[in-house]
């Protein structure tokens, strides 16, 4: 019987931590979302919600499925996507609208979880999409971190 009760004791505070935790990083997706294209990095993210960064990254980690950085890395390249479609702005351009500092960087994580170069991005993807509504557009071509790209090797025939 005393045994129960202690484990009721210690677990309740330990469900409104992880409550709280979870609150928390909510709240850094929603800046993430919110900030993707100003300079954000993981300490500053963690100074916000007063938690270290390691420990921020690893739940953060735990509750999404890829840490803060990759989460920011692609909804940077989410939003590249629709500019890229748009076609009014260039490559350059856009790396730097979407808060991407080296066009190299850039054009490197575009080609591992989009599967080619954002150039080549924009020329396939402007026949591919028309006369799709933008909402479906955007979930139809949107990437996603855990299905990356596969990375281009010879071709067997």
């Amino acid at each position: 019987m005393r045994r129960g009760t202690i484990t009721q004791v210690t677990s309740r505070p330990a469900a409104a931590q992880h409550l709280s935790d979870l609150a928390r990083l909510r709240r850094v997706r929603d800046r993430i979302d919110r900030e993707y294209a100003q300079p954000l990095d993981v300490e500053a993210l963690a100074r916000g919600v007063n938690m270290s960064a390691g420990h921020l990254s690893r739940e953060f980690k735990r509750a999404y499925g890829e840490p803060p950085y990759a989460y920011l890395m692609t909804r940077r390249i989410e939003r590249a996507m629709a500019l890229l479609r748009r076609g009014d702005l260039s490559v350059t351009e856009i790396c730097f609208a979407v808060g991407c500092s080296s066009l190299g960087t850039f054009s490197t994580r575009f080609t591992e979880l989009v599967g080619m170069p954002p150039s080549v991005y924009r020329r396939q993807a402007a026949g591919a999409i028309v006369g799709i509504p933008s909402c479906v557009a955007k979930q139809v071509t949107r990437p996603i971190r855990n299905r990356e790209a596969p990375v281009s090797g010879p071709q067997l025939a």
